[in-house]
């Protein structure tokens, strides 16, 4: 058998990270007040952090802060801060999304370990290999792999010295993680943001098939399959529940720690998972997992269901046996809470006291002796102490000059720069000086360097990261741009649109390739001004089809909303644009793919408002993109979505489901907002907004930024209509951008309805 996976718990809140290690989790995940994808947990200050650590590793336990959202502009001055507040106190790693963070933690904090965020979607080799270049250390993998694919990737990930881990227990996401916007879109909150909505657990009107709540996942839970994921060499399993209560937490950890130590002692699995179905749950599912990708991995109620599960139990599944079945899991649960306030009550977060003496004599090193509870040392000096004579011209190697008799080491200064242990999880009362003469001298930067060794001493820290000031970017001045306008296609009979027109041609391919790779292949060769435009999500022998057609067809430029994509684009020197999926909105992250992989141009997301593009600074010989008309993609999914909607006559999806199945319906909210489902050929399941997205004001409002503004004439059926042709409507965007007196009021008034609420809102 492999070796013993990692298990590793959330961590909403303070009890809750002390009940998870009670429970014995081997490392916790949690978030600051800011900057996490969590914002509904309670999370934590810096100080709680920094007392959090100290428990942990005194408890054999590691800690992983999330940093795990895409970042603005206006917000990376207030994240170097931090980044310098938490580089020196000793974490364990810090869970990313942000490719601009990428960026600076590569540049700068080096010394902080890097784990790629559920959030960046990984799912394919090209992937892992892009994101090793940005010196992540461990990579989440998709919810939506099955176990065969986490195999093939955990033990290519190894040979690229990196570690993986997967969610094993708690809540799905209907969605592929990292591209989801039905939040955002129909709330004004961002999933990319850390304040998802989840419009998707929402009830909606009846549908054909008597659901009320047809997109709700069960939950997943993979408790019983857990010898196939440590035969899988999968590095970490992840419970998910940042949002949880701490007895949730301990009794989730609990049952796992025993189920992980019958593999290992006795080679076998429990076969009761009644403590887990006791806690939260919207039922159980590992249909991903498994490969199994069924209808019954829905469930019709988004609440808690353990109750309805015992009273079915029990055989009383009525309303009786669940108000029964309610009032027994409460009692048990009021249990639970007590015991576990019992067990983490003695778990302390407060600042160790610390006591610091500090002696020399001219001519010796200045010793800095350093004592807490379990743990002493001395740190010297390099260089030896001086002492400083009025009058005299010079003593040893530094002269008694004004600016040295200024900076002799007395008390007030002493205090001052060692009191900054107190920041590192430590309460100094006060410094000694303990044989120490008056009037001596040593130079600032070798105090420092005595200062950052009992740091580094008392965090375990293998080197100390100084801090920084904010990096400043490089303001190219703009010139005038003249922005270009492109079109997005997917179907070879709309070519001719950009015949004769002026304006570009992109085509969307499909997620899965292999079944007509060869007519791609040929219609890109035979159409080299096409510019092929990947999708986000590429598994398997998906992805393998797209990196052979990128290599046979060798195109002029490619867009690609798929980093692994990029990084083959980025190897064969073939100028490729980051997608508008790749969540793209501040300047460091233009820096990462230009600095990196040599990316050309990038799409900014169209989650920004007006204000929050308007700051982005482009690298120099960088193009700058954004899609101005396209229906509104809200998430791809690799479930079926239309079990509990339209209905299907299948029960699970099949081989053929993807390639084969072409259909479309919709559903509508309880404010009777309509959702558009949409399977094509080849594609995974959709859903679409009901209104399209028109912004014909950014052209006006932001000038000389955007090399060329996309429209997105695919046949994708919305509310939205548009009264002209498709010929027409590239006519009437032309003149919009050539600043034709009427444009803007002429397209407003033959499309409609339409929505452009991200831009006005933002994130």
């Amino acid at each position: 058998m492999k070796k013993n996976p990692e298990l590793l718990a959330p961590g909403g809140d303070i009890d809750s990270i002390k009940a998870a290690i009670a429970a014995g989790a081997d490392a916790v995940y949690c978030g600051l007040n800011r900057f996490n994808a969590r914002n509904r947990a309670e999370n934590l200050s810096i100080d709680d952090l920094i007392g959090v650590i100290r428990l942990a590793h005194r408890n054999d336990c590691q800690v992983f802060l999330t940093l795990n959202i895409i970042l603005i502009e206006a917000e990376i001055s207030a994240l170097v801060s931090l980044l310098n507040k938490i580089v020196n106190i000793g974490l364990d790693g810090v869970i990313v999304q942000d490719f601009g963070l990428l960026c600076l933690l590569n540049e700068n904090f080096k010394s902080l370990k890097i784990h790629a965020s559920t959030q960046l979607t990984t799912h394919n080799e090209g992937q892992v290999k892009f994101l090793s270049q940005l010196s992540v250390n461990r990579v989440n993998l998709c919810r939506e792999l099955n176990l065969n694919e986490i195999t093939q990737l955990s033990s290519f990930a190894h040979a690229h010295d990196i570690l993986t881990e997967v969610f094993v227990h708690g809540s799905h996401c209907l969605c592929f993680s990292g591209i989801c916007y039905m939040s955002s879109v129909q709330n004004g909150t961002s999933g990319n943001r850390g304040r998802c909505g989840q419009p998707c657990r929402e009830q909606y009107i009846t549908t054909s098939q008597g659901k009320t709540y047809p997109l709700n996942l069960k939950d997943i839970s993979t408790f019983f399959d857990l010898r196939q994921l440590v035969e899988s060499g999968v590095d970490s399993l992840k419970i998910e529940g940042r949002i949880k209560k701490f007895h949730y937490v301990y009794a989730v950890v609990d049952a796992w720690r025993k189920q992980l130590r019958d593999l290992y002692e006795q080679n076998s699995l429990g076969q009761d998972d009644n403590v887990l179905r006791s806690m939260f749950n919207r039922g159980f599912t590992s249909g991903f997992l498994q490969g199994n990708i069924h209808k019954d991995m829905f469930i019709d109620n988004p609440r808690d269901n353990s109750a309805r599960n015992l009273a079915e139990k029990n055989g009383h599944y009525n309303d009786k046996g669940i108000e029964q079945a309610k009032t027994k899991i409460y009692n048990e649960r009021s249990v639970i809470i007590q015991q576990v306030e019992k067990k983490i009550v003695h778990l302390n977060i407060e600042k160790i006291p610390i006591e610091i003496s500090i002696s020399g004599k001219s001519g010796t090193p200045l010793k800095v002796s350093v004592k807490t509870a379990g743990l002493s040392f001395n740190v010297f000096s390099d260089t030896v102490l001086v002492k400083i004579s009025s009058g005299s011209s010079s003593s040893g190697n530094y002269p008694a000059n004004k600016k040295n008799t200024k900076n002799h080491l007395g008390y007030d200064g002493l205090q001052k720069t060692f009191r900054v242990v107190d920041s590192s999880g430590y309460h100094l009362s006060d410094i000694l000086l303990e044989d120490f003469d008056k009037d001596l001298f040593l130079p600032f930067k070798e105090i420092k360097t005595v200062q950052r060794a009992v740091l580094v001493a008392l965090n375990d820290l293998e080197t100390f990261t100084p801090p920084i000031a904010v990096p400043r970017g490089v303001r190219h001045r703009d010139k005038k741009i003249k922005p270009s306008l492109s079109v997005l296609i997917a179907s070879r009979k709309d070519v001719y649109l950009c015949d004769g027109t002026g304006a570009d041609c992109y085509f969307l391919l499909p997620d899965c390739l292999q079944e007509n790779f060869s007519e791609y292949r040929s219609f890109f060769l035979n159409n080299p001004h096409i510019t092929p435009v990947f999708p986000s999500i590429l598994i398997g022998e998906h992805f393998h089809a797209a990196v052979d057609l990128l290599q046979q067809i060798q195109p002029q430029q490619l867009v690609s909303n798929n980093t692994g994509i990029a990084y083959y684009a980025w190897k064969m020197k073939i100028p490729w644009i980051a997608g508008p999926y790749l969540n793209l909105v501040n300047s460091y992250g233009l820096k990462c793919l230009k600095e990196y992989f040599n990316c050309s141009g990038a799409f900014i997301s169209n989650e920004l408002s007006q204000m929050q593009i308007n700051v982005l600074q482009k690298p120099e010989h960088f193009n700058l993109f954004y899609s101005i008309y396209h229906p509104l993609l809200l998430m791809t999914s690799r479930q079926c979505l239309f079990h509990h909607v339209s209905g299907c006559a299948k029960e699970c999806l099949d081989e053929q489901c993807i390639p084969g199945c072409k259909k479309s319906t919709t559903i509508h909210n309880l404010r009777n907002e309509t959702f558009y489902l949409t399977k094509e050929l080849n594609m995974y399941n959709c859903i679409y907004n009901g209104l399209n997205f028109l912004n014909t004001d950014i052209v006006a409002d932001i000038p000389d930024k955007f090399t060329s503004f996309f429209i997105d004439l695919r046949d994708i059926k919305t509310n939205t209509a548009a009264i002209e042709t498709k010929l027409e409507l590239i006519s009437m965007f032309s003149e919009l951008l050539h600043g034709t007196v009427g444009a803007k009021e002429k397209i407003n008034d033959v499309i409609s309805p339409v929505t452009n609420s991200q831009y006005m809102k933002g994130i």
